[in-house]
């Protein structure tokens, strides 16, 4: 369990701004899902957070250390498309994250740690409703048991974080009903921070415990990319109606757009 922080992050690419002000707390167990049109820096605050950017200004922060310049083992993720070896089986794609955990450069556990790392895997694989599926290959599962499959790829090495890229996408809507019961158990037994990108809206709602809106409030129009997203909602999600976490609306973004300058 781990608290983000995100400290007066930009981030621009050349002349374009993607991302400004983004100041917030995330807290140890949360289920946050962030959402807004596209292009609008979601996509890039998984980035920011996994590691594979660093803001342009500002500082996102772990614990309250910064992060490593690269991803690591603390930050699981899972995409739209199915991340997951198509030359292992069910087994070898999620042993090989304990694999990696004991033994990052052969890959290669022997004897007893093995035996363990193969209780573990086979744990996990029946958590995730694939146990009767352990010895096959991706490319012999349907498109949700491959996601299932990538979701316990990803939590194989117990991430601090798990990150999820729009995770359900691609999924009919029997199938991502499927996998919505099965994200938010494991959310909750595993005690994880999660944050996720979703363009659905009730998907959003129905799975997180807060939500974050991103949206381009400031507009110029003979410069249209020197302004970027900014957070417009923020809502609490654990009450019985959603509230503004920190009393922040879209109506005071717009009436203070005018006195935003960096610090």
């Amino acid at each position: 369990m781990s608290t983000l922080s995100f400290r007066n992050v930009w981030v621009e690419y050349g002349d374009q701004v993607v991302l400004e002000r983004i100041n917030l707390e995330i807290d140890s167990g949360t289920f946050l899902s962030v959402v807004g049109p596209s292009g609008a820096g979601k996509s890039t605050l998984l980035q920011l957070i996994l590691g594979q950017r660093r803001p342009t200004q500002g500082s996102v922060l772990l614990d309250g250390k910064p992060f490593p310049a690269e991803p690591g083992p603390d930050r699981g993720i899972v995409f739209q498309r199915y991340s997951v070896f198509p030359h292992l089986t069910v087994l070898g794609n999620v042993l090989l994250g304990y694999e990696l955990a004991e033994r990052a450069f052969t890959a290669r556990l022997l004897g007893e740690p093995r035996r363990k790392a193969i209780e573990k895997s086979l744990a996990l694989i029946e958590a995730v409703g694939l146990d009767q599926h352990r010895d096959k290959y991706p490319s012999a599962l349907s498109g949700g048991m491959q996601q299932r499959l990538a979701i316990a790829q990803a939590i194989a090495k117990h991430p601090r974080v798990l990150l999820l890229d729009e995770p359900f996408g691609a999924l009919d809507p029997g199938t991502r009903a499927q996998m919505h019961a099965l994200i938010k158990p494991l959310w909750r037994d595993l005690k994880m921070t999660i944050v996720m990108v979703t363009h659905d809206i009730k998907e959003a709602f129905g799975l997180a415990t807060r939500l974050i809106a991103l949206d381009r409030v400031r507009h110029d129009p003979q410069a249209p990319e020197r302004f970027g997203a900014m957070i417009t909602y923020d809502l609490d999600l654990t009450r019985d109606s959603a509230v503004p976490v920190l009393g922040f609306t879209k109506a005071e973004a717009k009436s203070g757009h005018k006195t935003l300058e960096r610090n």
